[in-house]
């Protein structure tokens, strides 16, 4: 199976994931250092060690996808949005200023030939050390608390935006960001460097946590409810911190989503074919993984390579802001 999934493969992408938050004053937040309350929730870095990726991503033509315009950070913002209105989230507003915090940061990693969250005074491109710098350097206002932002980045050969929008999605640490419920408005962008890789930057935001997302006790899935034509396989090695330490190819993630402000607990959470017993798998949520910061998201890594066009059947049973839910859904693959 996974010889041919690489049959269509295409150049591979560096990864990388950020998730910040500040919370409102006496509901939490986290180290950090400063008096904000911000907490790193995800980073993580992915790469292909042999150059030729898998086909996590390159989505089988769908009805409604939006147009393809050429340029990638329209394509792939556009593309977030479809896979979120699909999944029962609300669709991002494109805010000019977050557009230039990210063009700028991709500006950065295009002169100084990286892949980072974080830029270094004195080098060129240098327009702010972290997120929440670039972004109020682009004079995108934030209030002191009550506020929300994230950032995911790719450099890949391939100015594909849709591509590189699936393969930030297919990349666990990089969905929980992009399907984060409560994010209201986004800005996108992409530098191609001289080494030909291109920089492909999108910021997330909220400016209050009280407006948009779920409500309590809710929460959304991924893949959707009877999505059609999934990948077959995950290469865990293309993230670091790997999700999958022991090793490379495992099946497509399966992921549930609350409202970042909401705690989601785990009592099974299970996927098996049609028919079948259920997959060993790995399950990543906050209580066990390091990298999740806080406690709304789960997800589970088939620790094997998916069957092809085969039906799984996924069930989730645990608590929203305690409130009980217990899910079944079912996806089909490629």
């Amino acid at each position: 199976m996974a010889t041919a999934q690489r049959m269509n493969a295409r150049p591979s992408a560096w990864l990388v994931s950020l998730l910040t938050v500040a919370l409102i004053a006496g509901c939490g937040g986290g180290g950090g250092g400063g008096n904000d309350s911000g907490t790193d929730s995800a980073t993580s870095t992915a790469q292909s060690g042999n150059g030729a990726s898998d086909t996590t991503a390159t989505p089988v033509a769908e009805a409604g996808a939006p147009q393809a315009t050429g340029n990638m950070a329209t394509d792939g913002f556009n593309w977030f949005n479809f896979r979120r209105q699909q999944m029962g989230l609300s669709t991002l507003s494109r805010n000019g200023q977050i557009d230039t915090a990210a063009l700028n940061h991709s500006n950065y990693q295009a002169l100084n030939n990286t892949i980072t969250h974080d830029e270094i005074n004195g080098r060129r491109g240098f327009t702010g050390a972290n997120v929440l710098d670039r972004l109020r350097a682009a004079q995108y206002s934030v209030p002191e608390s009550n506020y929300a932002y994230g950032e995911v980045i790719s450099s890949t050969p391939d100015t594909n935006g849709v591509n590189a929008a699936e393969d930030l999605i297919a990349a666990i640490y990089h969905r929980f960001v992009i399907f984060e419920p409560k994010f209201l408005e986004v800005g996108a962008a992409s530098t191609t460097a001289g080494s030909g890789y291109t920089y492909f930057t999108t910021n997330f935001a909220t400016r209050t946590l009280n407006r948009n997302g779920l409500g309590d006790g809710r929460l959304v899935i991924y893949p959707f409810r009877d999505q059609q034509n999934l990948p077959t396989v995950f290469f865990s090695d293309q993230e670091q911190p790997d999700p999958v330490p022991d090793r490379n190819e495992v099946g497509y993630p399966v992921s549930v989503h609350a409202d970042i402000t909401s705690t989601l607990t785990v009592q099974s959470f299970t996927i098996n074919p049609r028919g079948g017993a259920a997959l060993a798998t790995r399950l990543l949520r906050k209580e066990t993984d390091a990298e999740i910061g806080e406690p709304s998201v789960a997800a589970i890594i088939p620790l094997a390579v998916l069957r092809p066009r085969t039906v799984y059947d996924v069930r989730f049973v645990g608590t929203v802001d305690d409130v009980p839910v217990n899910l079944s859904w079912s996806f089909t693959t490629r």
